[in-house]
């Protein structure tokens, strides 16, 4: 494929054809730049600045979750310790667990895709890049509603899984549940926009010749994990909406003495909750799959079994959500097939580790401190998936069941299998975002105090759960014998905070004064580095062309095409196979818009904790937001 093809099927009455090449840059960023200042903080369209935006916003809450976690530590150190009353204690460790789940791990995979998806399929900018900027505000407007209600002393205190009754008006008393519920509503919505965005951008933005088996494995993955994500979130909101109406209309959805059930709550909390672990895992595993043929300097073994396992995770993730719910009384025989599900699961991530070992073991390993990460991931997700296997079993679950064994798998799942994978790729892509480098040593230090923290604070936590230590206390007396071991779980959790307070001094450190990047410093293979680092508003002044899995690895030089108009935004539209040239399309210009349709939605949502009218009322501000973003706007087409 050539930009003389290209041209044939992209009418060539375009720009970017008749201006020479050290012109065309700064032609395009007049029509992609964005403005300074306020104004343009508020309108910007730019998926990159919003990624960052994302990644940022949801560090902030990864450091305030950490917090409310060594409070929590701090009063379970020792027996009958009186640092934090039992209605404070509630609602901090519901905090702690809606925080980490809801606005950091789900947010901030889908902030990386935000950022670097469009990147890596070489476009200039992701789907409905306005959409893209409505579900940032939702999420960070969202956030804050949760963390002012905390602060207000009207923080949820029912888990961060907000079982019914307990949630429900007999026992949840005051605004704390509604608080909860309704910050459900405004992360799911950030999460099904971005989710519908990146389905498109990686269906139909593809860089011509980017056939479906040379997408690389991160896209694959978030492919996958969107999918997820639009099957999986409406189950929640659901749940959360008949909550709230529950609580708020006098519905009666999970009131078994009005014909209601308490356990639908926990189908569509659960059906919504399991696959959940998996949309934060599956970005993990495209982490994993993107670095390690990088520092194994060579292609990655087993690209289509790797396509499959992350595929057949995704499906899955489905089949699982009553293994949760084995101590509720469901039927024997229905519960088994949750058990062979449980355990089936383990077959594609198997698949996966293979792959990736085997690609370390042919390769050419070079142990800097993204590959480090990958390492120290190997080590603590096999221990969560073996304990994960033991919780799927029927008896084994019921003895440990709400038990800090169960705290101590999923920690070392959701950490071990994704936050390592995580911060590794923060190492591996920061140069990419901001065109400096980390420190290679204070990296090293990094990965050791965040290992050794974690594995120290996390594995005794089996032994409490098998000695029958049960979650969710904030106190226990000395005669049980859980002191010791609590202490040493607390102290070894200073050592973990270390670590990330570490990694957060080397990250604004090395944005103000770290090493000046190259375009390509690690000598990737992927898309995202054949453009500069930092990478301009236009991502590429002419789209690459792809001819091969590793572009950057097998062409000297990428050809390039030509044909796309440089007066406005237009992006390419390829085929959703071969990715083949189809149409040109404009991209929606920067408009603040998407500011005040969240604002507006923000109130609505708001409101109606306090009052059903809210509604009624408050939908008539979102439709004038709307209007005004819909608006059709005049187009050069429309001024010639």
């Amino acid at each position: 494929m050539s930009g003389s093809y290209l041209e044939q099927v992209v009418q060539p009455d375009t720009r970017d054809t008749d201006i020479p090449p050290r012109l065309l840059g700064p032609q395009l960023e007049r029509i992609w730049g964005t403005p300074r200042g306020l104004w343009g903080f508020l309108t910007t369209v730019d998926h990159k600045r919003i990624g960052q935006r994302y990644i940022v916003t949801a560090f902030i809450f990864l450091a305030m979750g950490g917090v409310l976690a060594l409070l929590m530590r701090l009063q379970l150190s020792g027996p009958e310790r009186r640092f934090i009353d039992p209605d404070r204690y509630n609602q901090i460790f519901t905090m702690h667990g809606t925080n980490m789940m809801f606005l950091f791990a789900v947010p901030v995979m889908e902030a990386v895709a935000v950022y670097i998806v469009p990147l890596m399929v070489g476009t200039r900018n992701i789907a409905f890049p306005r959409l893209n900027a409505f579900s940032y505000w939702m999420f960070l407007i969202g956030g804050l509603v949760l963390w002012v209600g905390f602060a207000l002393d009207m923080g949820p205190d029912v888990g961060w899984f907000a079982y019914v009754p307990l949630s429900g008006p007999q026992y949840g008393a005051g605004k704390r549940s509604d608080i909860w519920a309704q910050m459900i509503t405004f992360t799911e919505i950030a999460a099904l926009a971005v989710a519908v965005e990146l389905v498109v951008t990686i269906l139909k933005q593809r860089a011509p010749g980017m056939t479906l088996d040379r997408i690389p494995l991160f896209v694959w993955a978030m492919l996958v994990t969107a999918f997820a994500v639009i099957c999986a979130m409406p189950a929640i909101m659901i749940a959360s909406t008949s909550l709230i109406l529950d609580r708020l209309v006098g519905t009666h959805f999970f009131n078994p003495s009005e014909g209601g059930d308490v356990l639908l709550w926990q189908h569509l909390f659960w059906f919504f909750g399991h696959p959940e672990v998996y949309i934060i895992f599956l970005p993990a595993v495209g982490m994993i799959s993107s670095i390690i043929p990088t520092f194994a300097r060579r292609p990655i073994v087993g690209y289509l079994p790797l396509v499959l396992a992350l595929i057949a995770t995704g499906i899955l993730a489905f089949g699982l959500w009553v293994h949760h719910m084995f101590v509720t009384g469901l039927p024997r025989l229905g519960e088994s097939f949750f058990t062979a599900s449980s355990m089936a699961i383990a077959v594609p991530n198997g698949i996966q580790i293979f792959c990736w070992l085997a690609t370390l073991v042919l390769g050419r390993p070079v142990l800097k401190t993204p590959m480090l990460f990958i390492l120290a991931f190997f080590f603590t997700f096999v221990i969560g998936g073996l304990s994960g296997v033991m919780v799927a079993s029927v008896p084994f679950d019921t003895q440990v069941h709400d038990t800090y064994f169960v705290v101590a798998h999923f920690h070392y799942v959701l950490i071990g299998g994704a936050v390592f994978p995580l911060m590794g790729a923060v190492y591996y892509w920061f140069p990419k975002i901001t065109g400096r480098m980390m420190s290679e040593r204070i990296g090293r230090w990094v990965v050791g105090l965040v290992v050794v923290g974690f594995n120290l604070t996390f594995f005794p936590m089996h032994i409490l759960g098998l000695q029958g230590m049960p979650r969710r206390i904030y106190t226990y007396q000395p005669e049980l014998g859980w002191g010791p071991l609590n202490l040493f779980v607390s102290l070894s959790g200073c050592i973990l905070a270390a670590g990330f307070v570490l990694f957060f001094f080397d990250v604004v450190r090395s944005m103000r004064s770290g090493a000046p990047a190259s375009d390509n410093p690690w000598q990737a293979a992927t898309l995202e580095w054949a453009t500069s680092s930092p990478p301009p508003s236009y991502n590429f002044s002419r789209i690459p062309v792809v001819t091969s899995a590793n572009p950057l690895w097998d062409a000297t030089i990428l050809p390039a095409t030509r044909g796309l108009r440089v007066e406005r935004r237009e992006l390419l539209v390829t085929t959703v196979v071969d990715a083949e040239p189809q149409a040109r399309e404009s991209s929606p210009s920067d408009s603040i818009w998407p500011f005040w349709a969240a604002v507006t939605t923000s109130v609505l949502l708001v409101s109606s904790i306090f009052t059903p009218w809210a509604v009624v009322w408050g939908a008539i501000p979102v439709t004038f937001a709307l209007i005004g973003w819909f608006w059709p706007k005049s187009t050069p087409e429309d001024l010639a």
